[in-house]
């Protein structure tokens, strides 16, 4: 049980200055620059971070390359590397409200799901790669009986992971937990507006025991510490959660060096489908509200186009609008706090933009203005458009933000080619009592995950990927490790 009391002292202290974890060591930037960390929740300065340059960038790299290729960690048992890593998790466990009211602060996600989404679902996905990675065989090919055909699982080298802003553990665990248990050395770069959670749990890597420089973080800009990451011939594989154009950036830096591996997932226009045979409106209505305006929206898959069966569209709409005004949109750190804080100004402006140029065609049912802006913070009403055409650009292009656009459809047919009409195919849910219903949409909409009668709640046991321009590649599941770890044939003549 969370107690206020504990997070509002938690919340009361000063943050010390960050600094790069580079070889086992904290280190400031290397010509001595800062970055300011503005909070979300006032607009005030919280503490620092080191500007990384593109040489702290190639330091950390280096000490990766080191620590891969002398073995102290790729080279031990698997079941050594297991109990190091357990160890870890149980640190971040310890530490798990320090670090989530550390993140609230930093990125604005409201204290109850960040609690759960954040260090506990870190300490989940540690854990769970722990305990597989002394379970991964190798394999024996049926061939030739003179020959002894054998294939094994190597670890890749080093891998570059960059993680965004709006679930810097979660997401930073489901990338950087099964390379490690693979035996790789990371380097990784939190984005600008939330690293204070990943250096945190750098410092108790070292504590657990994970040797130095085989888990490295360095703070900074993407166009400079991403940029070097990018382009270097000492990374093998990176790994990016994030926006479309800075993927494409990434496969170009691929191909300018040494044509290491890119997985991307960046993100999506998640098509929330309601049929008027939907098993609960009521519930429909709740669960689809969290599907889009928790964490203020800034969630990858994010139900952000509700597609709602015409007969009962108005309804919904209705109820939509009554649920959204029992939401508590406010101080993140306040356990009744339904949406917390945008994670920075910008994202807030571009967020009202949107909104703003929906209006000319569509209806702001309820929302669509900032508010609470006496506090200093970047909060936004949960709003609601409808009168969208699916040609839209609100009902094309990721907000990011608490925005949702409502479209009616007339038949599943129309719901097939409204949600598969974008470029994206990250996530979609579909809300229906007929079973059969259910299977021909979960084959027929392109994303990576489908929901039926529900939105979100896949844990670590299953793959997230998205199809389309949502990315390649997976996070979470024993699927993870196809990225870690490459296929080595021995062909033995006996």
């Amino acid at each position: 049980m969370l107690d206020q009391a504990r997070i509002d002292t938690l919340a009361a202290q000063d943050v010390r200055p960050g600094a790069h974890i580079i070889d086992g060591e904290r280190r400031g930037a290397s010509d001595g620059g800062e970055m300011d960390v503005i909070s979300p929740l006032n607009g005030k300065v919280l503490t620092t971070i080191p500007r990384g340059t593109r040489v702290d960038a190639e330091r950390a790299i280096a000490s990766a390359r080191r620590a891969f290729e002398d073995g102290r960690w790729a080279e031990l048992p698997p079941a050594a590397r297991k109990r190091t890593l357990l160890k870890w998790a149980d640190l971040i466990e310890a530490n798990a409200l320090e670090l989530a009211v550390l993140g609230v602060r930093d990125n604005g996600t409201e204290i109850g799901m960040a609690f759960k989404a954040e260090p506990l679902s870190a300490v989940a996905t540690i854990r769970y790669y722990a305990e597989a990675i002394d379970k991964l065989y190798g394999e024996i090919a049926p061939t030739d009986p003179s020959v002894l055909a054998l294939v094994h699982r190597a670890p890749v080298g080093v891998v570059g992971a960059i993680v965004p802003w709006n679930f810097p553990l979660m997401i930073g665990a489901w990338k950087v937990a099964p390379a490690l248990a693979a035996g790789n050395s990371v380097v990784l770069k939190p984005a600008e507006t939330a690293s204070l959670t990943l250096l945190r749990i750098a410092e108790l890597a070292l504590e657990a025991g994970i040797p130095p420089g085989v888990f490295n973080v360095v703070t900074g800009e993407g166009a400079v510490v991403g940029e070097a990451m990018g382009l270097s011939m000492d990374v093998d594989v990176l790994v990016f959660t994030g926006s479309g154009p800075v993927g494409r950036r990434l496969l170009e830096y691929s191909a300018k060096s040494n044509l290491k591996r890119v997985y991307l997932e960046l993100g999506g226009k998640s098509p929330n489908i309601v049929f008027a045979d939907a098993p609960d409106l009521t519930e429909a209505v709740k669960v689809s509200a969290n599907g889009i305006f928790r964490n203020a929206g800034q969630v990858c898959v994010a139900g952000s186009r509700l597609l709602v069966e015409r007969a009962i569209h108005d309804e919904f709409v209705s109820k939509l609008a009554e649920f959204v005004k029992t939401m508590s949109v406010g101080n993140p750190l306040d356990l009744s706090t339904s949406a917390g804080a945008v994670n920075s100004l910008r994202q807030l402006d571009q967020n009202l933009r949107f909104v703003d140029e929906a209006r000319s065609a569509g209806r702001v049912v309820i929302g669509g203005a900032r508010i609470l802006e006496e506090t200093g913070g970047y909060f936004m009403e949960p709003t609601i458009v409808t009168g969208v055409d699916p040609s839209d650009p609100i009902a094309q292009n990721e907000v990011f933000g608490p925005v949702v656009a409502v479209i009616p459809f007339d038949s599943e047919g129309e719901a097939v080619r409204i949600a598969n009409g974008t470029d994206y195919g990250l996530a979609a849910a579909v809300w229906t009592r007929d079973l059969s219903r259910a299977h021909r949409m979960i084959r027929a909409i392109r994303a990576g995950v489908v929901h039926v009668n529900t939105y979100g709640g896949p844990d670590v046991t299953v793959p997230i990927g998205g199809v389309k321009q949502s990315g390649n590649g997976h996070d979470k599941s024993l699927h993870a490790f196809d990225k870690y770890l490459d296929l080595k044939t021995a062909w033995i003549k006996l």
